[in-house]
């Protein structure tokens, strides 16, 4: 989807049309860009910048908080058309999908008639403009989408991988961040292309796996990292988690576990979505100067509650936090995920299935209101406006698979 979250904040408020937009926040808040405009990018404003940097760059930006539920709708409007041009549909993110055309010709025609019929189907439907990209790989078929922007469709035909590769710089592969831009930068790469020349035994020697992972990518295959599953097929995460940045620096306890508490809710939904319990609460902990401190703990039984996940993380925090110091940020972690067999603990006289039967009850309430409108009461303090995100809970196409 084309500048996803601003396109939609554009349906809800035409006056944004044409100027620059950026939304994740206040200009003058912590955190992060969400989105920007295509107005806004021509200042140098791009998602995962921070607020403030953006607005020193584009300070007649108009900044958006964002609106996730809306953002949650609209790609579930997107998720029902695809699903209808091939049942092998993988969503990447809220915003981005891949599709497995293969057998599909029949039906709806070469590649470029499908991906054209794709295209008007979305803009009919949702008023929201996509760019498509085609190829024989992931890979190729998301570089090729992101050359296409705004609202086109670019194909490249099988064989021709390498040689639409080659002249794009190494950072348009998936997964190469900056500071492995910045290694290969260093030894002369450039390019893909400068990759494609590069013997595979010695990007294995620098890069281990990674970098045969590489080798395989700058000749447009779907090599390790980002790309080791079939379409469709869903996997299960390793460990869930989410942190709140406070606008304010605070030492302020009640404040301070209300938070947890609401960061232990996240965790817990998602959790039981997947059908899993955790073993493993870890707390992160940042305090004013950027000090990190992580700790975790190893529960006595596995749990998908929210007052367990609470508790553990809310005992951790009082264990070792420094009470002089004032904390920018919070964080609650799980991992060592269980498969969910219903069975609470016989021990404890109901207290389990009772929380699970009003979690369940609280999971639909959020599911038709949203993700605000039920929650622990010891967390109504820790409540935060939701930040733009691509991994809460109930995403459309992102459902698990439970065990059976």
């Amino acid at each position: 989807m084309d500048a996803f979250f601003v396109s939609v904040e554009e349906l809800f408020d035409p006056s944004l049309k044409g100027k620059p937009v950026v939304v994740g926040g206040k200009h003058d808040e912590r955190g992060v860009v969400s989105a920007a405009s295509y107005a806004a990018r021509k200042f140098g404003v791009h998602s995962a910048m921070p607020l403030r940097t953006a607005y020193q760059k584009c300070p007649q930006a108009i900044f958006v908080p964002g609106h996730p539920e809306r953002y949650k709708e609209y790609s579930g409007r997107v998720y029902e058309i695809l699903q209808r041009f091939s049942p092998r549909v993988e969503m990447a993110s809220i915003d981005e999908a891949y599709l497995d055309m293969t057998g599909t010709e029949r039906l709806l025609g070469s590649p470029l008639q499908a991906a054209h019929k794709l295209h008007q189907e979305v803009k009919a439907a949702t008023n929201l403009n996509c760019s498509i990209g085609i190829a024989s790989s992931r890979l190729v078929a998301k570089i090729s989408s992101d050359q296409a922007k705004p609202n086109g469709v670019l194909y490249i035909l099988p064989g021709l991988e390498a040689s639409f590769l080659a002249p794009l710089a190494v950072a348009k592969i998936p997964g190469v961040g900056k500071v492995m831009n910045q290694k290969l930068q260093e030894i002369g790469i450039r390019r893909i292309g400068d990759l494609a020349a590069m013997e595979e035994r010695d990007l294995e020697r620098r890069f281990g796996k990674w970098g045969l992972a590489l080798a395989g990518k700058a000749h447009g295959e779907d090599a390790g990292g980002w790309f080791d599953s079939e379409i469709g097929e869903r996997s299960d995460p390793k460990s869930i988690s989410h942190e709140h940045t406070f606008g304010e620096d605070t030492r302020d306890p009640v404040r301070l576990e209300a938070t947890l508490t609401h960061l232990s809710e996240k965790v817990a939904r998602r959790l039981r979505e997947h059908g899993f319990r955790t073993r493993t609460v870890q707390l992160k902990l940042r305090y004013s100067d950027f000090t990190t401190i992580t700790r975790a703990q190893t529960l006595p039984e596995p749990t998908q509650l929210d007052i367990d996940l609470a508790e553990a993380s809310r005992k951790l925090f009082h264990d070792h936090w420094n009470s002089r110091q004032t904390v920018r940020l919070l964080g609650v972690h799980i991992s060592g995920f269980t498969a969910d067999e219903t069975q609470g603990n016989l021990l404890d006289g109901g207290r389990s299935e009772r929380w699970r039967n009003a979690l369940e009850a609280a999971d639909k309430l959020r599911d038709k209101f949203g993700e605000s409108a039920v929650g622990l009461g010891s967390g109504m303090r820790g409540h935060y406006r939701e930040r733009v995100q691509e991994n809460p809970a109930a995403l459309p196409g992102k459902a698990p698979q439970k065990p059976a």
